[in-house]
C-alpha cells in the first residue's frame, strides 16, 4: 500500500525571492537615503576630515549588496518569465526593468561612488578652507536622480509581483 502525495506550490520560489529581495533592497535604500545620511549631515560629520573614507567604506559595502540584489532580482524575473503562470507581455517588461536596476547598481558602484570619494578626498591636509567642489554637486544630483529611478522602477516591479501573486492564488 503506497500513498502518493502530490503537493504543488501555487507560486514558484523565484516569486518569493524577487519580492523579498526587492523589499529588503528598497527598504535599505530608503533607510540609507532618508535616515542615515541626513542624520550624519545634521550631526556635522560630513564636515569632518575622515568622512570621505568612512562614507566610501559604507557605500562600498552597500553597493556590493545592491549588485547582489539586482542580480538576484534579474535572475528571478528571467526565471519567472519562463513560468507558465506569468504573462509573456509582463515578463519582458519586468526583464527590462530588472536590467535597468542592474545598470543603476553598476553605475553607482563603479562610477558615482569612486568619483565622489575622489572629489571629496582632501589632497592638502594643511588647507583649512574646505569648500564643496561643484563637481560633487553634479555627482550628488546624478546619484539622487538614479535613486529616484531605482525606487520607482523597484516599486513598479514590486507592485507587479504582488499583482501576479494575487492572480496565482
Amino acid at each position: 500500500m503506497t500513498v502518493a502525495s502530490t503537493t504543488q506550490l501555487k507560486r514558484p520560489i523565484w516569486h518569493t525571492v524577487v519580492i523579498l529581495t526587492l523589499g529588503l533592497w528598497l527598504g535599505g535604500s530608503l533607510l540609507l537615503d532618508w535616515v542615515i545620511m541626513p542624520s550624519l549631515y545634521v550631526s556635522g560629520m560630513m564636515t569632518q576630515p575622515g568622512f570621505t573614507s568612512a562614507g566610501y567604506f559604507m557605500f562600498w559595502n552597500f553597493n556590493r549588496i545592491e549588485l547582489l540584489s539586482a542580480a538576484l532580482v534579474l535572475t528571478g524575473v528571467l526565471a519567472l518569465g519562463k513560468s507558465q503562470l506569468y504573462h509573456a507581455n509582463l515578463a519582458w517588461k519586468a526583464a527590462i526593468l530588472s536590467s535597468l536596476l542592474l545598470a543603476i547598481a553598476l553605475t553607482n558602484t563603479y562610477f558615482l561612488t569612486p568619483n565622489m570619494c575622489a572629489v571629496g578626498m582632501p589632497l592638502n591636509v594643511f588647507e583649512s578652507v574646505q569648500e564643496i567642489p561643484s563637481v560633487m554637486n553634479q555627482l550628488h544630483a546624478g546619484y539622487w536622480l538614479l535613486e529616484a529611478v531605482k525606487l520607482s522602477v523597484g516599486g513598479t516591479l514590486l507592485v507587479w509581483c504582488f499583482r501576479q501573486k494575487a492572480e496565482v492564488n
